[in-house]
């Protein structure tokens, strides 16, 4: 009796469902019931039910996995936004029955031959791609491959047709913009990143539009940028606007990391927050909320924008759709501590 626990017939003896039945719940697919495959999936946990992942592979040409390619850029290999990232991912695959593998790139390496490597060597049968630059070589390589795969981004100008999920991130720059003007602010300060990202060229361009919508000779907008994981070049870059003759009123941070580098380096300059200065960020992740004051932002819903991309994936490896995929989200302003009125008129 407990040896039938641990078979593929056992298991559906005991739910009173077909061996084809619970075959196709445990491997995911579509046509089954997302409930019974929910059911199938709490039995085969109690039962201690183990599929033969080799044997799946072969009937149904599938390896059960997703890619994610990672490449390691120092000693903290997640971040927080990735970090939020992975965990919706694989809460969104395992709904699926599918597991999230990660392809790790060494440091200084290019990415490239490592996710040619996983499409190739049919780890996987789909991959998520994150941070996707202006021009990306990979989202070309998966797409003149026609493997399924989801883009968390879009390309800044392309005619290559690929299924992306992404926020209006640009939109919400021109709002930050807005906010800061209207409560008397002229003088801004963006710190960025040096990576030629889409998401970054978006964002400036939300910024720099919105003031040129208002018509005002007195907008300044001052910009610093270093690499994306330098902190070193970041920090420097920062307090040179900090320290500069004539200070911003307001500073926007490409991401929230940025953004609260700012507070401390402010911090550290003894410039009061928002007295003196504001400062507004963008991801929203879990470090701004326990921040002192509490960071200003702009919620991109990582986690929930990674599980909607795994639901995506499953659809493109099931079906093959022949018009792309696409989603674009629009992200919730979260109003805290770190911005005020121009210290002109406070």
């Amino acid at each position: 009796m407990e040896d039938s626990r641990k078979t593929l017939k056992g298991l559906a003896e005991r739910l009173d469902l077909s061996i084809a039945t619970v075959s196709r719940a445990l491997a995911g697919h579509e046509q089954i019931a997302l409930e019974t495959r929910h059911r199938v999936a709490e039995a085969a946990r109690e039962y201690g039910y183990v599929p033969n992942v080799a044997a799946r592979m072969l009937v149904s040409g599938r390896s059960g996995f997703v890619g994610l390619v990672m490449p390691i850029h120092g000693p903290t290999i997640v971040d927080s936004y990735f970090g939020e990232f992975i965990t919706g991912l694989g809460e969104g695959l395992t709904e699926h029955g599918q597991d999230l593998f990660l392809a790790t790139v060494p440091q200084g390496q290019p990415e490239l031959p490592v996710l040619r490597h996983v499409v190739e060597s049919g780890r996987a049968d789909g991959i998520i791609l994150t941070r996707i630059a202006e021009a990306d070589e990979r989202v070309a390589f998966l797409t003149r491959r026609n493997f399924p795969f989801v883009a968390h981004g879009r390309l800044r100008d392309s005619d290559l047709r690929y299924h992306w999920h992404d926020v209006d991130s640009g939109r919400a720059f021109a709002q930050a913009f807005d906010l800061l003007y209207d409560l008397g602010h002229r003088h801004f300060g963006l710190v960025t990143i040096s990576e030629a990202m889409t998401f970054r060229y978006l964002r400036e361009s939300g910024l720099h539009d919105a003031a040129v919508r208002r018509g005002d000779p007195d907008i300044r907008i001052d910009t610093v940028s270093a690499p994306r994981f330098d902190r070193g070049a970041m920090v420097h870059a920062i307090n040179q606007m900090l320290t500069a003759p004539v200070r911003p009123t307001a500073i926007i941070g490409l991401f929230d990391e940025i953004a609260l580098t700012v507070m401390e380096e402010a911090a550290r300059a003894g410039i009061s927050i928002p007295q003196e200065l504001s400062v507004i960020g963008y991801d929203n992740i879990k470090a701004g909320a326990y921040s002192r004051p509490g960071l200003t932002t702009f919620d991109a819903s990582i986690r929930n924008a990674a599980r909607e991309m795994a639901d995506m994936l499953m659809m493109v490896i099931a079906t093959r759709p022949k018009e792309p995929l696409t989603r674009l989200i629009e992200p919730e302003f979260v109003a805290r501590a770190s911005h005020g009125l121009a210290p002109a008129i406070s």
